[in-house]
């Protein structure tokens, strides 16, 4: 048994009085009820060094101990592929991916991915969940994208996801001129037309994101956008309700301008997290990528000519 697989939960006083089981499963929603009441009947969860039952009620600053076996390791074959690593220590990697990088294997793409490339950089990743990758950047996006080294790691950043306390900030390039400022709070779900898209549906999951007009290049605008949830495609599918779709983004309305870019000009610019073994507050930028920086400095030539 691994250390990355010994961690412990405390119990905030909103979950005083749960059942064990309950409580579990509002912390830990990546495992099913059938696998934590697997560990507990196992003894491989405890209270207070002794195991305890599923029904058993929780009381707040109780530490809920896991002693784990390690998951099977993913069969995905270690590549040496180029990786741009802005931060590694025992415990994180953050990563800066570029545009036409997949970030795990899928149908059709079973090498040259992310995750591949981490294998091969750090193989004592195997045993986690994706290698320790906690979200993801669509292929042709680029930016910053943080990986834990440990399960607890793995669990922490999660649960930062989930409460909202990861702040992920995008730029964005967008046909048209939208209003200074703005939001969007519309749910997004898959497309019932074309099962390769999302949409903004009624009954999708909630989505909100948050925008601000960085600088006005004639026709097109560059925009800082703000996440409040992770839904897939989120950015490219709220900018195009609004009327203003990415540039190069042929899914999602900006076909007509591949001739600008080539893919969705879209750039994970800033990432914050909490260190889950320190505490402290980190906060990562990644300068534009060539190719969107170009056109960029491009479009404010001609809007000023």
């Amino acid at each position: 048994m691994t250390d990355e697989f010994r961690f412990c939960l405390e119990i905030s006083p909103a979950e005083e009085g749960l059942r064990l089981d309950r409580a579990l499963a509002r912390r830990l929603p990546q495992y099913s009820r059938t696998t934590l009441q697997g560990w507990l009947r196992d003894g491989r969860i405890t209270i207070g060094a002794r195991p305890v039952s599923a029904a058993a009620p929780v009381h707040a600053g109780e530490c809920v101990a896991f002693d784990l076996p390690p998951p099977a390791p993913a069969d995905v074959l270690a590549e040496d592929i180029p990786l741009s690593i802005v931060f590694e220590d025992d415990t994180l990697i953050v990563i800066d991916k570029p545009a036409g990088l997949v970030v795990h294997p899928g149908a059709g793409c079973a090498r040259g991915t992310l995750q591949n490339a981490l294998l091969h950089h750090v193989p004592d990743l195997a045993p986690l969940a994706r290698s320790g990758i906690v979200h993801r950047l669509d292929k042709d996006t680029s930016g910053l994208l943080v990986v834990a080294r440990t399960e607890t790691a793995r669990l922490a950043l999660i649960g930062q996801l989930k409460t909202r306390e990861m702040g992920r900030e995008y730029e964005a390039l967008v046909i048209g001129t939208p209003p200074a400022a703005g939001f969007v709070d519309a749910p997004i779900g898959r497309d019932p037309r074309h099962r390769t898209r999302m949409s903004v549906r009624r009954d999708g999951r909630p989505a909100r994101s948050d925008f601000v007009v960085l600088e006005r290049l004639g026709a097109y605008s560059l925009l800082r956008v703000r996440l409040h949830s992770g839904r897939t495609h989120q950015i490219r599918v709220h900018m195009a309700y609004l009327g203003f779709p990415l540039v190069g983004d042929e899914t999602y309305g900006g076909g007509r301008t591949r001739h600008l870019l080539d893919r969705q000009a879209l750039h994970a610019r800033r990432l914050t997290v909490r260190h889950p073994r320190t505490g402290e507050s980190l906060v990562f930028e990644a300068s534009r990528p060539d190719d969107l920086a170009n056109i960029v400095a491009r479009l404010r030539r001609e809007s000023l000519s």
